[in-house]
């Protein structure tokens, strides 16, 4: 299905990482509220549907970046979720630069590449950092600093585009049920001890992260710009 993204009563919505995890249901969320939605990522991707279309790109590619931003007419809200991790081999410098390059300089890029069209839209920029923002990560380095990276990243680039009426914000999930997040659950030990750390006491789910993204988004966040909201079932409170 082809979109045409031209309808001035919808609001448009690019989200990186958008075919899988959590960004795919942020994709979802954001297609209930009436927004049209533009979800990028790699793999096997979803079928489109009335809201939603699903593109191969490549966030290491900046020119694949630029080539799916020019078939939007505009861009009213950028969600940079696109993210890997590789538990164990981030300890070894390639395997550290990979992971970096995706989480981090991919959201720059997307960042950078959408930029114009967000200041003509005076939209809002919403980036996924992690609890791992916070906290170190013995066996996945990469992804921490990665993490850790974005936040300051956004509260960064909420300096920088503030003139242009773009607001960015992040949020930082705690421990999601997604792909990413498998192999702890079904590690009993790994699994006690990260639910036994959260005062709720059970996972997120990828649905709960839509509530605080549509929030970020709309006009009752107008005065927020360069913040991380933890949503993590009290997990940063411990």
């Amino acid at each position: 299905m082809t979109h045409k993204f031209n309808n001035n009563k919808e609001k448009i919505v690019l989200i990186s990482g958008g075919t899988s995890g959590i960004g795919l249901a942020l994709a979802e969320g954001f297609a209930t509220a009436n927004y049209q939605v533009m979800a990028i990522g790699l793999g096997e991707l979803p079928a489109d549907n009335k809201c939603i279309s699903f593109k191969q790109v490549d966030v290491r590619d900046m020119q694949q970046i630029k080539e799916i931003i020019s078939q939007l007419p505009t861009i009213d809200l950028l969600i940079n979720a696109a993210g890997i991790l590789k538990r164990g081999a981030e300890l070894e410098p390639d395997i550290f630069a990979q992971v970096i390059d995706v989480n981090l300089n991919g959201t720059m890029r997307c960042c950078n590449a959408a930029r114009e069209k967000l200041a003509l839209a005076r939209g809002s920029i919403i980036n996924i950092a992690s609890m791992l923002s916070y906290f170190g990560g013995g066996l996945v380095p990469a992804y921490s600093a990665s993490k850790g990276g974005v936040v300051q990243l956004t509260k960064s680039l909420a300096i920088a585009y503030a003139a242009e009426h773009i607001r960015v914000n992040a949020i930082a999930p705690g421990w999601i049920e997604t792909p990413l997040t498998s192999g702890l659950r079904a590690d009993p030990e790994r699994n006690t001890e990260i639910l036994k750390r959260t005062p709720m006491q059970r996972w997120g789910k990828t649905n709960e992260l839509v509530g605080p993204a549509l929030f970020l988004a709309s006009d009752a966040a107008s005065f927020i710009t360069g913040s991380t909201l933890n949503v993590d079932g009290g997990y940063s409170a411990v």
